[in-house]
């Protein structure tokens, strides 16, 4: 049966909650839904092997789960803080009866991120999904209080990296593989607190679209992901004011479901990309905001 979005999860006001960057989604409240008890897979993805960054947790967690269910080999890159919750993703993937791969390190760490794709080969024996998902958001009300080491982190983390990484996979991915970004509403309609994390996900849909007619004629697709106000620990670690986090993803008519997403609800977006369902689509971002503008 058909469910009503409005109230197909929690549209009641969050309890304002603060942990330190980048935060553990086991310690918030309410805990985002990834998916965990309601993903049912169907053999989309079987025999695949993906890297996913930001797997530990919030939507790179929700891709993780979906993936796995789906019948892929899974390896997930987070910071080593985020361990208890990367162990919660390993047993989720493993209960699905597939490999689990933990890479802990710091992607604003070129050489890491760099040795990271070919760890993720080596240990699931290839490599022909790489998603895309880590992010860093610290809203700063006033850009003259802008650090340059904040503006740099976040380019580090959220638009250098992916550099960094898709330089690695290219010469290792076969035709038919798939590469998925991770960009944001933020990068058509900016935030004025967030003007260092806006315009990282405007870089990644430009990236994104070039990246795709680059790769083309290898058989390579690439596409985004452009998610809206999602439930996850990016919010309550800094990426909101605490002011903002009771009505978080609530405030109408710039968000006309009147909720938050919950990270579960990207799962299936991510499968489907990945999947053979989408061979003839590259170069495209998929919205997922809510109803907020997304073009």
């Amino acid at each position: 049966m058909p469910q009503n979005p409005i109230t197909k999860y929690t549209n009641e006001d969050f309890p304002k909650q603060f942990q330190e960057q980048p935060g553990i989604q086991r310690e918030m409240t309410p805990i985002p839904d990834c998916g965990e008890k309601t993903y049912k897979g169907s053999g989309q993805l079987k025999g695949r092997k993906a890297l996913i960054t930001g797997g530990d947790s919030g939507i790179g967690r929700a891709a993780a789960i979906a993936y796995a269910r789906e019948g892929a080999d899974v390896a997930i890159n987070y910071l080593p803080v985020e361990e208890p919750d990367a162990q919660e993703v390993k047993k989720l993937i493993e209960d699905a009866g597939q490999k689990a791969v933990l890479l802990p390190g710091d992607l604003r760490d070129e050489d890491f991120t760099r040795s990271l794709i070919h760890s993720a080969i080596k240990e699931l024996d290839g490599l022909d999904t790489l998603v895309m998902v880590a992010g860093e958001q610290q809203a700063v009300e006033d850009i003259t209080n802008l650090s340059t080491e904040q503006l740099v982190s976040t380019f580090q983390t959220n638009v250098f990296s992916m550099y960094w990484m898709v330089q690695e996979a290219i010469p290792h991915l076969p035709a038919g593989s798939s590469i998925i970004t991770t960009s944001s509403v933020e990068g058509y309609d900016p935030s004025p607190m967030l003007m260092d994390y806006a315009p990282t996900k405007s870089a990644i849909i430009g990236f994104t679209k070039g990246l795709a007619k680059q790769l083309s004629s290898k058989g390579i697709r690439v596409n985004s992901v452009a998610p809206g106000p999602y439930w996850s620990a990016l919010q309550i670690s800094g990426g909101q004011p605490q002011e903002n986090i009771p009505k978080f993803g609530k405030e109408t008519p710039a968000a006309p479901l009147g909720r938050a997403g919950q990270p579960a609800e990207l799962g299936g977006l991510y499968v489907y990309i990945a999947s053979e369902h989408a061979s003839y689509a590259t170069g495209h971002v998929f919205s997922a905001t809510g109803g907020m503008r997304a073009n």
